[in-house]
């Protein structure tokens, strides 16, 4: 499964250069992270309302080519890999069929309430199929 979300460039993620900062594209992921969540059939919202959150353990991205003020571009997210205590997003910025960057974050399953890990598999095992089922082949 993939998700593309698409997004312009505003003005206020620019910096000097007239380039969207690299502070911008973890942003523009979880934009990404949040539309494909929402594809699988539920909002981040009433993910925590069952008591799951996702914790952001590791981020990663590689800048290919600038970005500028009003450039249109595509966020492709995919789910790379689900275990029971982890999931792994992959993400592309496309400007039409240019890669500008590609990056990945991996976050944890935690109780909302402790923040403590969470076996996702047993405590809610309809959520861990669906994102099994998502995952990129």
């Amino acid at each position: 499964m993939k998700c593309e979300s698409k997004i312009v460039a505003r003005y206020a993620e620019t910096d000097q250069m007239g380039i969207v900062h690299h502070s911008v594209y973890p942003i523009w992921f979880e934009v990404g992270r949040t539309d494909f969540i929402k594809l699988t059939g539920m909002s981040y919202t009433e993910l925590e309302e069952s008591g799951v959150m996702l914790p952001l353990a590791s981020l990663e991205c590689k800048y290919i080519l600038p970005i500028k003020y009003e450039d249109e571009v595509i966020i492709e997210t995919t789910i790379v890999s689900v275990k029971a205590a982890k999931i792994e997003f992959h993400y592309r910025v496309l400007r039409g069929n240019q890669v500008c960057s590609e990056g990945g974050t991996v976050h944890a399953f935690v109780d909302s309430k402790t923040f403590r890990p969470i076996n996702i598999k047993k405590i809610n095992p309809a959520l861990y199929e669906k994102f099994c089922a998502a995952v990129a082949k």
